[in-house]
């Protein structure tokens, strides 16, 4: 069978799953691309898929990105007899180190949220007012949302009588019920006011968050907006990692102040942890597990709750 027709059917057969497999399918479209997409699954030599793979010798995070694209994909060729082996490496590289997200403390969060008000950009990236987007990083931080589920929604979507937010097939084709409290609550309410003293289209689809253009917002409009924040902010790391603090670190900070904040009240983690997941929307626990290593206070009252139970202190 040619190498085409193959990616083709194994991408519908993903996506009949239920699975979105975007980033897959950019691997697979690319790899069909650089090995001829009428060549033969069984023509297709190790040294091809090696130099398709490594890209110079270098190894960087695409690499397993590739890697994993591809032993979906030939488990699948295997598994239905097309091919009898896989010409995937069977040594692979050792894995780079985790990225670390930056988690944002009570006072830079305030910052955050004082100079979302007066950022100054170029008028093509200054497009959205400072007040919304002001409103959007705290639904951020409030909610751990992702950048894209919070302005993809719309106004029917965000239900202020029960405090609750619809967020329909997102990542993963999951769609969830984000409730959130009466701080939050407030803030929203003043946005929506606000939002219709601007004359903004008020149907039940519009989007709830819009440019002055009247039009949806951008990710990228919003990551530029951020960076800006974050510099007059003075916000920035001072480890050893190289990539500055994003807007998506908002989402990690959440959860790590939430996890926290339940050990601080001596309530059962493990217990709870499961429904931060369903809430964040992961597919899987381990996603959200790996908060709990993530920060020093998180870690302090751990142990503080840990040697509590070895002493029996009941306190």
């Amino acid at each position: 069978m040619k190498l085409k027709t193959l990616i083709d059917q194994y991408i519908n057969y993903r996506r009949s799953l239920g699975e979105k497999i975007k980033m897959g399918e950019v691997y697979l479209r690319l790899f069909c691309r650089t090995i001829g997409e009428d060549i033969l699954l069984n023509k297709i030599s190790k040294k091809q898929v090696s130099d398709f793979l490594f890209n110079k010798d270098t190894i960087t995070s695409g690499w397993f990105s590739k890697h994993t694209a591809l032993l979906g994909f030939y488990h699948y060729a295997i598994s239905r007899g097309y091919i009898n082996y896989s010409p995937l490496p069977i040594k692979i590289p050792k894995k780079l180190p985790t990225f670390i997200p930056y988690i944002y403390s009570r006072d830079e969060l305030h910052r955050i949220f004082k100079f979302a008000l007066i950022y100054k950009i170029k008028s093509s990236w200054g497009c959205i007012d400072p007040y919304m987007v002001r409103v959007i990083l705290i639904l951020l931080y409030c909610t751990g949302l992702r950048l894209s589920e919070a302005i993809s929604l719309k106004i029917e979507d965000v239900d202020l009588n029960l405090a609750i937010i619809k967020i329909y097939e997102t990542k993963f084709y999951k769609s969830r019920l984000v409730p959130f409290g009466t701080e939050l609550a407030t803030v929203l309410t003043e946005y929506v006011i606000w939002r219709k003293r601007q004359g903004s289209p008020q149907n039940k689809e519009s989007p709830f968050f819009i440019n002055r253009k009247k039009q949806p917002i951008f990710i990228n409009t919003m990551e530029y907006i951020f960076k800006r924040i974050c510099k007059i902010a003075d916000i920035k790391r001072m480890d050893h990692i190289d990539r500055h603090p994003r807007m998506h670190d908002l989402r990690h900070t959440f959860a790590v102040h939430r996890l926290t904040s339940w050990y601080q009240e001596d309530a059962d983690v493990q217990i709870l942890l499961p429904i931060l997941s369903t809430y964040m929307g992961h597919t899987q626990l381990s996603a959200t597990s790996i908060y709990l290593t993530m920060t020093n206070d998180l870690l302090r009252e751990a142990g503080m709750r840990f040697e509590k139970y070895v002493t029996g202190d009941k306190r």
